[in-house]
């Protein structure tokens, strides 16, 4: 590939980086409920096609600071601004309300990963697309709570996690093949 193509490449990629995720929040062309749910499906896809890495157990590590960053850029959407350790402490947060179901699915990812070697890792897409996706949803609903109310109402979100996760999970299941593409366009290049 020539320089001229690969730096082509990259202006667009940056580009693409900014509208979609850095600064998001600034586009007039989109609705607050549209940013949200663009930041949501791009972050839950990242996080789906890097969890195809073959490591069991290693996928909470990696993806919670994704997942963190994720909701400083839904917090930033919704008028809510916060560094990403705040996120990372809101993030634990809605990990205590949400507790087991997000603990299981984590376990679950990771026996996957150890029994079924490589296949195991590709049948997770969904599933992490499914959490991501759930913890982008239930993290927007906190930031509308604690702007609307200054309180949030764990009932309601333990309520919508459940709902968004298995909506993510189906969604991830009709992304998976794109997603896979995508990884391994990203892997070969």
């Amino acid at each position: 590939m020539s320089d001229k193509k690969q730096e082509s490449l990259i202006a667009k990629f940056r580009k693409k980086l900014e509208d979609n995720i850095t600064n998001i929040e600034n586009r007039t062309d989109l609705s607050d409920d549209e940013k949200v749910l663009r930041i949501i499906k791009t972050f839950a896809a990242g996080c789906a096609g890097f969890a195809v890495q073959p490591i069991p157990f290693a996928d909470f590590f990696v993806l919670t600071p994704i997942q963190a960053y994720m909701g400083s850029r839904i917090g930033a959407i919704r008028g809510m601004p916060i560094s990403e350790s705040k996120a990372t402490e809101i993030f634990k947060e809605i990990a205590g309300v949400v507790g087991l179901g997000l603990l299981a699915q984590q376990l679950v990812i990771g026996l996957y990963k150890t029994f079924i070697p490589f296949l195991g890792a590709i049948t997770t897409i969904p599933l992490v697309f499914g959490l991501t996706y759930a913890m982008g949803k239930v993290m927007d609903l906190y930031f509308i709570q604690k702007i609307k109310r200054g309180a949030i109402d764990k009932d309601e979100l333990r309520k919508m996690w459940s709902k968004m996760k298995k909506e993510g999970t189906d969604l991830g299941k009709k992304e998976k093949s794109k997603i896979m593409e995508e990884k391994d366009v990203n892997t070969n290049n």
